[in-house]
């Protein structure tokens, strides 16, 4: 795989990942932690299935050699995941959304300090000029108190960068299993807080048909794009191009369901998507280095 083909890859996922708004906005009655509980239950078959075709048999040893960085960046997407669900919760969407955008800088910094991967200076004008479209996005709705809001955001980005860092650490192998366990621990987690609540598991009909597709087709699939596209991605470059994801969501429902969108949100998503656009086409056009000499950037090693 090159370079472009994982770019290609990861800015698909973002892509998926942003129809998510468009099925919540069907979603009827299902709660927050319901959906945590249906959606990581339902992106799990088809990842175990793909793994199974990859390793043209069980993937059960494959599992049981994900290593640390597959633990840990299962753990990772928990915090992703529940992070941003208590952020929501707790803080206003504005807040919420821009403390997300950290992510690629909280990636950058993980994985230069843990993978000694240098960041490119390109990729870090893009991160901040990408951090000033998130503020133009989101300034009119930004709010100062909702501490634990603002703390599960921060959180769900870390998580994130986590994962996209712990994938970066684990490319010479298959690092699908990392999902699936980020999957597991998601639904038992949803599980956990339901139980504490004593909300019920069960929900109506149509919910529980779109949570499931969800997790199966949109979060499920995104998340092996993304997968994939780390082999050859840096963890700064992917968390900063699945930002697409954010971008596009209001616009999907805008486009389809007439939902309200500012002129900051529009201004504010271009100036984002000058930057990711920015990013690949400069990573696009560098000279990968020699294997063994230099930084690692190009991931010329066949990984």
């Amino acid at each position: 795989m090159t370079y472009r083909a994982g770019v290609t890859l990861v800015i698909l996922a973002g892509i998926l990942w942003s129809l998510q708004g468009l099925v919540f906005r069907q979603i009827e009655v299902a709660g927050a932690w319901q959906v945590l509980f249906w959606r990581s239950l339902g992106m799990l078959p088809g990842l175990v299935l793909f793994l199974a075709w990859r390793a043209k048999g069980s993937p059960w040893p494959a599992l049981r050699a994900v290593g640390l960085a597959g633990a840990v960046g299962g753990l990772g997407l928990v915090a992703a995941f529940g992070g941003a669900i208590v952020a929501i919760q707790s803080t206003t969407i504005a807040n919420a959304v821009f403390l997300f955008a950290a992510s690629p800088l909280l990636a950058a910094l993980l994985g230069w300090v843990i993978l000694r991967e240098e960041v490119r200076l390109a990729t870090w004008g893009a991160i901040l000029v990408a951090a000033v479209g998130m503020l133009v996005m989101v300034r009119e709705g930004l709010a100062a108190g909702a501490l634990l809001g603002n703390l599960a955001a921060l959180a769900s980005a870390l998580g994130f960068a986590a994962f996209s860092v712990a994938l970066r650490f684990g490319k010479s192998g298959d690092m699908i299993p990392a999902v699936i366990l980020g999957g597991i621990f998601a639904a038992v987690t949803g599980f956990i807080v339901l139980v504490a609540q004593g909300t019920p598991l069960g929900l109506a009909p149509r919910d529980l048909m779109l949570t499931l597709a969800m997790g199966a087709v949109i979060l499920g699939g995104g998340m092996t794009l993304y997968t994939l596209g780390s082999r050859k991605v840096p963890a700064a470059e992917m968390t900063l191009l699945s930002m697409l994801e954010v971008l596009l969501a209001p616009v999907w429902v805008w486009l389809l369901f007439n939902e309200t969108a500012s002129t900051g949100t529009f201004i504010g998503g271009g100036i984002v998507l000058v930057a990711i656009l920015f990013n690949a086409f400069s990573g696009a056009r560098r000279k990968p280095s020699l294997p063994g000499v230099g930084p690692v950037v190009a991931l010329p090693d066949g990984n």
